[in-house]
């Protein structure tokens, strides 16, 4: 009770009105806008986890030699096994079997770049791979959308449309990774294009194309990427603009579509990720050593074949290996496992001194806790293990067969929330503030000090999607979840969304090449 009085003494009415004052400037500071942190590259500025010991890691490389050596990949491409065999490895023409001398693996990585720049349409979107830089990619390859109006179904063009607009209105977002949903309502043989002129057009980032499955599609890419930097096959090559992906069919196999994807990719110089899909208990070992030494040996020797294409072709080291539900056979996504065999990725990566990319990821079947959590785990992870490309940072939902809107947004809140933290903490004597400290002495606040007005604008970290009030404020305002405020923002970024400037000879090109693309393709399929 005395100290009560105590207190209720050194409140008088005018530090009363003092912290009134500041609470209606912080207030009035933070308007109507909705709370973006600028686009900018990012650096990770603290040291990569380390789960295993020099000595384990040697153990999983070695094994992974091993598997290439004595069971060996299954390249479903004549082109690349000749590639291969040029290179001195073991081709086994009648079962499509490459195995590799460890020697020969070794030294494909050898000329890899360590890092490499991804330059988009506008320049102050230009992006660095590699090192301690990290780049976040929206969603790429669902074929059903979600959202809380309209609920989960089959994704349309509007659709792509709409998702890569707020994939270039949101600035956490570096690049998009793929144009978000398929268009289900567009023919499969073209609608690569309507994605990949959605991508150039609707936003002004660097891109990756959702389908690198044929050469030709791989070659339209190229093609298309050209014409939107306004630049040949040479300026392509010495200043890249797109990033490719590929994923092995685990275990071991590698199909005559991607090989030749991969090829062209090689040769037009643009940075491609080699990522095997290794799910523990079904296409690995029931084992995070084992799935990750499968992992290993697929990434290399595929690795291996883009250096047969083209010496030093640009290529990052890709991790997508999880873990299956033992009760059920699903995979399961944002897990422990995940996590482990993540942080272990990088550890290889970083013995190879390649790049590294990995996912966002989370099996859960809608917006939910599961949802948060299981896509924290992942993202912790990524930062933890130094991953340069951060695939499926936005919107990816239900292992990766759904595009939410909603989860965009929540993804967004979190990815700002580790941008934040990677800031460096300012150690000046102005930050410490002796003298406000002196000022306010024992028992007083700091609503209305000098130091705090002259910070209070930027001072934290300001929420995309949190509410941070007090519950009577919360209830009064609707009772809005995280889930139906995330419906409210991505709506009005919609709304808000302006296209960004492109030349219209450059749009008229792409359409134009578009075209004829599409009738070249009917032609074909008639044929």
């Amino acid at each position: 009770m005395k100290f009560e009085m105590m207190n209720k003494e050194k409140k008088s009415p005018a530090s009363r009105k003092q912290r009134r004052i500041g609470r209606s400037k912080r207030k009035s500071s933070k308007g109507d806008c909705l709370a973006q942190m600028p686009f900018k590259q990012l650096r990770i500025p603290f040291k990569p986890m380390e789960l295993v010991s020099e000595d384990q890691l040697e153990t999983i490389h070695h094994a992974s030699l091993r598997i290439l050596q004595e069971v060996g990949l299954q390249v479903e491409s004549d082109a690349a096994l000749r590639l291969l065999k040029d290179l001195r490895a073991d081709v086994d023409w009648t079962r499509n079997r490459v195995r590799f001398d460890p020697d020969l693996i070794e030294e494909t990585l050898l000329d890899i770049p360590q890092q490499f720049t991804i330059h988009a349409r506008n320049p102050e979107k230009t992006v660095t791979m590699g090192g301690n830089a990290i780049v976040f990619a929206t969603v790429c390859g669902p074929s059903f959308v979600s959202d809380l109006d309209n609920g989960r179904r089959a994704g349309t063009a509007r659709d792509m449309e709409n998702f890569v607009k707020l994939s270039g209105s949101l600035n956490i977002f570096h690049h998009d990774g793929g144009a978000g949903v398929e268009p289900l309502d567009l023919p499969p043989e073209t609608r690569h294009l309507d994605m990949m002129y959605a991508q150039i057009t609707l936003t002004d980032k660097a891109w990756q194309p959702c389908w690198l499955n044929t050469a030709k599609r791989a070659r339209d890419c190229i093609e298309m990427a050209k014409i939107a930097l306004q630049t040949d096959d040479e300026g392509l090559r010495e200043r890249p603009g797109i990033v490719g992906g590929l994923n092995t069919n685990s275990p071991l196999l590698f199909d005559e579509g991607q090989a030749d994807g991969m090829r062209e990719f090689a040769i037009a110089g643009q940075p491609v990720h080699i990522t095997p899909f290794t799910l523990a208990g079904a296409m690995a070992p029931a084992t995070v050593a084992g799935a990750v030494a499968l992992q290993n040996a697929e990434a290399l020797g595929c690795i291996a074949l883009t250096q047969v294409a083209v010496r030093g072709a640009p290529t990052f080291y890709g991790h997508f290996t999880s873990n299956v539900d033992m009760r059920s056979g699903s995979p399961a996504f944002g897990t422990p496992e995940y996590a482990q065999s993540l942080i272990i990725s990088g550890q290889l990566a970083r013995r190879y001194r390649l790049p590294l990319r990995s996912s966002n990821v989370t099996s859960s079947a809608c917006v939910d806790l599961q949802a948060a959590y299981e896509s924290d785990m992942s993202i912790n992870a990524c930062i933890q293990a130094h991953v340069n490309n951060v695939m499926h940072a936005g919107g990816w939902l239900e292992g990766g067969l759904t595009c939410s809107f909603e989860k965009l947004i929540l993804d967004a809140e979190l990815l700002q929330m580790q941008a934040a933290f990677m800031e460096p903490v300012i150690m000046d004597e102005k930050s410490i503030g002796i003298d406000a400290i002196t000022a306010v002495g024992p028992g007083g606040h700091y609503f209305g000090a000098e130091h705090t007005l002259d910070r209070y604008r930027n001072a934290f970290y300001q929420p995309l999607l949190s509410d941070w009030g007090n519950f009577e404020n919360w209830f009064d305002n609707g009772q809005k979840t995280a889930t139906i405020r995330a419906n409210e923002i991505w709506k009005r970024l919609l709304k808000e969304y302006e296209k960004p400037s492109i030349e219209s000879a450059v749009e008229e090109e792409l359409q134009a090449y578009m075209n004829r693309r599409k009738e070249d393709i009917s032609s074909e399929s008639v044929h």
